[in-house]
């Protein structure tokens, strides 16, 4: 793969950041003339440079390596698998997030949204989901719209898959992933559900997910926990999604559901 200048690069954050050379080289304390030159390719940043500027950019640690690596430089970011022996505590604490959180569902995904971790707990939401969909790797959006998936069950589905979608949509535009954008694309095209109706405007706090299961119809809304300083790929594009109930109607049937066999 042909790697992309420097300078190709840097214009293209700044314009999904919408901000003007001016108002770049302001925030990253350097001339326009200097931002200029090195957009065009005729002035060549130090490494702390490119990671000043990447800072006011808010770029995420894996285009950043990109734009160093274009310079010149090596990356300062490692991703390591989740299951190698040197992110062995980071495992631990997730591990201990996900299990702390029963008798409620909590997952950990990676960028992608593919599930790399998950409590017992998510069986109340993957009971009825086809068993080509919880091959590996796992994809949770995929789940939570495909016909064969999570979708019949839900009985918001229509607010539930507007919700997704601009959780996507931002995430999209802040990573300027094209996996997202891949997933997006498949997901958006799943066939409409008969009966949906479209979204209604969002008049409560927080957009709940309401599932109808076996043993009843549970409420939940969600969490998003992510690590506060990582210097790791993988941790940084790591997040915990922990399922509340909505409601007491909820608790209760979750909790019951907890201490049977």
């Amino acid at each position: 793969m042909q790697m992309v200048p420097l300078g190709e690069q840097l214009r293209e954050w700044r314009a999904r950041r919408r901000m003007s050379q001016m108002d770049l080289a302001l925030d990253s304390e350097i001339s326009t003339r200097h931002l200029s030159f090195i957009e065009t390719g005729r002035s060549k940043p130090s490494a702390a440079m490119i990671q000043r500027i990447a800072d006011c950019l808010e770029v995420p640690h894996r285009a950043r390596n990109a734009m160093l690596l274009a310079a010149g430089y090596a990356p300062d970011y490692r991703e390591r698998p989740l299951d190698s022996p040197e992110m062995t505590g980071m495992r631990a604490i997730v591990d201990h997030v996900l299990k702390g959180h029963a008798p409620y569902p909590a997952l950990a995904v990676d960028r992608h949204w593919n599930m790399v971790a998950a409590n017992d707990a998510i069986a109340i939401l993957t009971a009825a989901v086809s068993p080509a969909l919880l091959e590996p790797p796992v994809n949770v959006l995929r789940i939570a719209l495909h016909p064969e998936g999570l979708a019949p069950q839900i009985v918001n589905h229509a607010e539930w898959r507007a919700h997704i979608l601009h959780r996507l949509d931002q995430q999209i535009e802040a990573s300027a992933d094209s996996g997202l954008a891949a997933l997006r694309d498949e997901i958006a095209g799943y066939p409409a559900r008969p009966g949906d109706q479209p979204a209604p405007p969002a008049s409560s706090i927080a957009v709940p997910l309401i599932v109808d299961t076996a043993a009843g119809r549970i409420g939940f809304v969600s969490t998003v926990t992510i690590f506060g300083t990582p210097v790791d790929i993988t941790l940084s594009e790591l997040a915990i999604e922990a399922f509340f109930p909505a409601d007491a109607e909820s608790a209760a049937l979750l909790q019951r559901l907890a201490t049977e066999p």
